[in-house]
């Protein structure tokens, strides 16, 4: 992901979050630790091929710090669930956790998101908490879930569901 993507990246954001979305300058944020020697940022865009537009239909990030790697967030265009993009964006997270030396990676998913709940626990991530009212301002519960050494762990390539 760069700056010029945060146009299409934040439009999708607001498609799919419209509650608790991501502000354009929280994605500004999150970039400005990428892309140098210390940064502790990954964060990856999806595109449908040149030919047929170029859209961007998904996105993920990580942060990775100190051994530990949080998913910041990661989304799919509707359009596109059901293809494998989901587990695609996680396999590319957990490889970047791994490379980073991440022994332990942890995630916030809302309670009532059971979709992304079920990808996540096909790559082997096991509830460990709850936040209280984690999501504003709809005061919806997040799920914490955590992957132990994602190294050690095989990365599915199955479609999502």
């Amino acid at each position: 992901m760069r700056w010029w993507d945060l146009d299409d990246v934040t439009a999708l954001e607001h498609e799919l979050f419209p509650e608790d979305a991501w502000s354009r300058g929280m994605f500004w944020s999150e970039l400005a630790d990428t892309r140098h020697p210390a940064g502790t940022r990954t964060y990856l865009v999806a595109r449908t091929p040149a030919a047929a537009g170029g859209r961007i239909v998904g996105y993920a990030g990580l942060a990775a710090v100190a051994g530990t790697g949080d998913v910041q967030t990661i989304a799919t265009a509707r359009d596109q669930w059901g293809t494998g993009l989901g587990s695609r964006l996680l396999t590319a997270l957990l490889r970047a956790a791994t490379a980073a030396e991440c022994r332990e990676v942890l995630l916030e998913v809302r309670v009532d998101n059971e979709r992304a709940q079920r990808l996540y626990r096909r790559f082997g991530f096991t509830p460990i908490g709850l936040r209280r009212g984690y999501y504003q301002p709809g005061n919806v519960d997040a799920l914490v879930m955590r992957l132990a050494d994602p190294a050690l762990n095989p990365v599915e390539e199955s479609t999502d569901g």
